[in-house]
């Protein structure tokens, strides 16, 4: 009966392992060959629209992004973090370069490209203005701006847009920009009109569709973000899509827009003014519109008088201490919760804090990932000193239980009578290993979590094969990790299960993830087995499994883990050797040299 437990548990492991493939093979990969061609006949249809079509067309992408910038008059944008031009036609940030980070790991890959024109494929911008009820000639999308002042808007160099509605109001707007990714935009309106208007000003990011695998993280928040009323006020691409935004947030102060990974673009309103902020959605044809806004409070404006309006417009990278610099220099609330910390923190905030206070001193990100993990074995030592001890203890007495087990098989009470009076002749505890183990998963969980939101890993070298910490491992075993000069992705039938990429193929399995894979084989082997025979098979295989799991994951998350078991099996052997219990090593050792696998 036993042996048909041990067969069924090896069919059920294989079987899901055969469905996996197949379900890669066939339902992954034909709905993502359908979404690439449909994006190619997209981006084909997008490069030969007529150039007479509508520039802002409320509706389906139909422009190229080249056609969009040049359907307007425009102001260029320089600094040293950003590239691209201002549009003279609603006043709008909406053509924007992150010139100190490239879209891919060559050098000749282009800046990353961050906000573009509306009309474009995934347009996404940033408006600002006035609205009012009943009040005609109040500036919008279609208004064509006259540039008053400043030729380049730079750092030091602000520019001066002005809008007369021949109607008694005119508007003036200047737009300024740090060295780093912070526009700040100061709106005036003059009344000459002979009669008081109310007007609000408002602001708004807007994205125009969401393009392809954005918002699939489980990790790493993106959609909308916000702090608004005292709260973070997140809301994924997913769910703004299905339920059409949210509510509003009334809130004194605080800042609303839209964040990838590593990037955002957010609104940033006087921190004194109480505003309305909301994320709303407008569905188009074949185009989902997200806009997340606020709105400050009215205010008249008499005849022969003026008002203002500044809000600051953040469009740049997730560089946590750079959000904290404008925390502190505009007062800005939380602004570095655009970073998704995660439920855990308390413990996710200074586990960052010490790797980039690591990563300052050493330059390499990956030896700094060597370094913390090295940092937080050494804090969690005495705890995973008492669960090492306890479970090297209970795989000393293991021999003994198992015996006991046989000679009272028939009489489970009996057994279970031997085996405590065992663990108190040994002073072996079954449960002293557990709370270890429970107080030190959730700094793992933390050290996890830093490791994928931290825009330092990005693009960051190792050495050797390891030139980007932030993708999968580049190495396949299946043309002998570059030996052999043949790319396995082209392979017939099953190329995409084998292809490099992000993710890679389900079959794609590196250097690195072989090294996790034997690594977590060795903590799994120097642990006591499990008492059921089942069980054992099953935890045999686990780390097969993972080794599958984890190659699709980031190399530098690879060689956290991997490191990690190294120092744990390290550990473990230390604390088998003193207690005289059998190990892996050990018998590794004597075979290698041909001696007995005797220890002590």
């Amino acid at each position: 009966m036993q042996d048909e437990n041990n067969r069924n548990t090896i069919i059920f492991v294989v079987c899901a392992f055969l469905i996996l493939m197949a379900y890669q093979f066939l339902v992954i990969e034909p709905a993502n060959q359908k979404k690439a061609a449909e994006a190619k006949a997209k981006a084909a249809t997008a490069q030969t629209a007529p150039a007479n079509r509508p520039a802002v067309p409320l509706g389906p992408q139909v422009v190229s992004r080249d056609q969009a910038v040049a359907a307007a008059p425009r102001v260029p944008i320089a600094t040293p973090a950003l590239k691209g031009s201002l549009s003279l036609r609603g006043a709008r940030i909406d053509d924007i370069y992150l010139v100190q980070y490239r879209e891919k790991l060559p050098k000749t890959s282009p800046p990353v490209e961050l906000l573009r024109p509306e009309g474009t494929p995934y347009a996404w911008f940033a408006s600002t203005g006035w609205a009012g009820a009943n009040i005609a000639g109040l500036p919008g999308d279609q208004t064509v701006w006259t540039l008053a002042s400043g030729s380049v808007l730079a750092p030091g160099k602000p520019v001066t847009l002005t809008y007369a509605n021949g109607q008694g109001l005119t508007f003036t707007r200047m737009i300024a920009v740090d060295d780093k990714y912070m526009f700040t935009v100061t709106d005036t309106v003059a009344n000459t009109s002979g009669a008081p208007v109310t007007l609000a000003p408002f602001g708004s990011i807007q994205r125009r569709g969401v393009p392809e695998g954005l918002g699939r993280s489980s990790v790493v928040h993106e959609g909308g973000m916000g702090w608004l009323d005292g709260k973070r006020r997140p809301i994924k691409y997913a769910k703004w899509q299905k339920d059409g935004g949210g509510p509003a947030y009334d809130s004194l102060g605080g800042w609303i827009g839209i964040t990838d990974h590593y990037w955002l673009a957010a609104l940033i309103p006087a921190q004194n003014e109480q505003i309305r902020g909301q994320y709303r959605l407008t569905r188009a044809p074949d185009l989902n519109i997200l806009d997340a806004n606020y709105v400050g409070p009215a205010r008249t404006i008499q005849s022969g008088a003026q008002v203002s309006h500044t809000v600051h417009v953040f469009a740049g990278a997730k560089q946590v201490q750079v959000l904290k610099d404008y925390q502190e220099s505009l007062g800005v609330r939380n602004l570095d919760e655009a970073v998704d910390w995660g439920m855990l923190w308390f413990l996710t905030r200074p586990v960052y804090q010490f790797l980039s206070f690591i990563f300052q001193h050493v330059g390499n990100f990956g030896v700094a990932i060597l370094v913390l993990t090295v940092v937080v074995r050494l804090v969690l030592f005495p705890l995973a000193n008492k669960q090492y001890e306890s479970m090297t203890k209970m795989k000393k007495v293991q021999p003994a239980m198992e015996e006991l087990r046989k000679t009272f098989k028939d009489d489970p009470q009996k057994q279970q009578q031997e085996l405590l009076a065992l663990y108190q002749r040994e002073k072996v505890n079954p449960l002293a290993g557990c709370l270890p183990l429970l107080l030190t998963i959730p700094v793992f969980f933390a050290l996890f979590k830093v490791l994928q939101i931290s825009i330092e890993m990005r693009h960051a070298p190792f050495y050797g094969f390891i030139k980007d910490l932030s993708a999968p491992d580049p190495t396949t075993i299946f043309n002998l990790f570059g030996l052999i000069p043949w790319d396995p992705g082209t392979a017939p039938l099953i190329g995409s299960l084998l292809a490099y990429g992000t993710p890679p193929g389900f079959l794609h399995i590196g250097v690195m993830a072989i090294l996790y894979g034997i690594t977590t084989w060795l903590t799994t082997a120097m642990s006591p087995p499990a008492p059921d025979p089942t069980q054992q098979r099953i935890f045999q295989l686990m780390p097969i499994l993972f080794t599958f799991i984890m190659a699709q994951f980031p190399i530098g998350l690879l060689l956290y883990y991997t490191w990690s078991n190294i120092l744990t099996a390290l550990q473990q052997y230390v604390i088998m050797r003193r207690f005289k219990v059998d190990n892996p090593i050990d018998r590794l050792i004597a075979k290698l040299t041909g001696q007995g696998a005797a220890v002590g």
